[in-house]
């Protein structure tokens, strides 16, 4: 250690990163500490950097006891677990890892669109049961189907680099970009009316705030001409499960796949409503974290941190 301030980690990182920082800073690093926001209360007065994963609740109960903060970490993308508005007025510095796990989350979304076009989860559970569904169950190929996305940031832009590349027609939808400058990017900007008339896949990819909480909804579903699949990465809020559920049902769409959720872990509440056979995919909130891109943030944040008080 060869700088007087003091870090505290609250969620996982990579090990190599954090015996890094570990050299430079005074670090505590305790990966559980995310589910008890009373010690991090007792903690925080005493430390200037905090880095934390997605469940950690950065809000004011544990800002106002943050007397020395003044650099927070993010290891990942979204910040609706930060009160941002405080950090603002507080001077505290909030560091996203903005496109380290762009590659893991578009790996993620073509490999469920295909999929779920394929529909593989129904003749998975069909031929466990016994039942060789080869002739009973249609499926499609992904190439020239329209993906929609929506939210046409760096993941999204990262997205349909991947996808377009599998044949893929991209619809994007973002009202903050005006047009689309990169040639490695086959897309089109479009209207949210026509990603929903369009689309045989949508793929959501927006920070969850009050404009964005339950954007997908009934209504949204109802617009959806073409059974579209549903993907989203980004953060539960955005769709209405209930109305996801009840969209699936009425064949208004024809498949899902959720890697986020309003309440995480997923609770019987939303769980019990998912019947074997049906045509989705289900996961803990893992498509931006594989091995590889846990260590390009970690790397990422650790040396925006050493940077920052250096």
């Amino acid at each position: 250690m060869n700088n007087n301030k003091k870090i505290l980690i609250t969620e996982f990182i990579n090990q190599n990163s954090f015996e890094n920082l570990n050299k430079k800073f005074d670090v505590r690093y305790d990966e559980k500490l995310c589910e008890n926001e009373k010690e991090i209360i007792k903690l925080i007065k005493d430390y200037d950097g905090l880095i934390v994963r997605n469940k950690t609740q950065v809000n004011s109960d544990i800002l106002k006891n943050a007397l020395k903060l003044k650099f927070i970490g993010r290891l990942g993308v979204g910040l609706d677990n930060i009160d941002t508005e405080y950090c603002k007025n507080k001077n505290i510095h909030v560091q996203p890892a903005t496109g380290m796990n762009a590659d893991s989350v578009a790996e993620y979304v073509v490999s469920s669109s295909m999929s779920l076009i394929k529909k593989i989860p129904m003749f998975h559970n069909g031929t466990i049961k016994g039942e060789w569904p080869r002739t009973t169950i249609k499926s499609l190929e992904i190439n020239q189907k329209y993906l929609g996305i929506i939210g046409f940031g760096t993941i999204g832009k990262k997205v349909a680099e991947y996808s377009s590349k599998n044949g893929l027609k991209i619809l994007a939808y973002d009202p903050y970009v005006k047009e689309i400058n990169n040639k490695e990017i086959d897309a089109k900007l479009s209207s949210l009316n026509e990603i929903y008339e369009k689309s045989d896949i949508i793929s959501i990819h927006l920070p969850l705030t009050d404009e964005t909480k339950n954007m997908i909804n009934k209504s949204s579903f109802s617009q959806m001409k073409n059974k579209p699949i549903i993907i989203n990465t980004s953060r539960g809020g955005i769709i209405n499960e209930s109305d996801l559920i009840e969209a699936y049902n009425k064949n208004n769409i024809s498949g899902f796949a959720l890697d986020v959720f309003e309440k995480e872990p997923i609770e019987s509440e939303f769980y019990n409503k998912i019947k074997p056979g049906m045509n989705c995919i289900l996961t803990p909130h893992i498509s931006g974290v594989t091995t590889e891109s846990n260590i390009r943030v970690s790397d990422f944040i650790v040396k925006k941190i050493t940077d920052f008080f250096n």
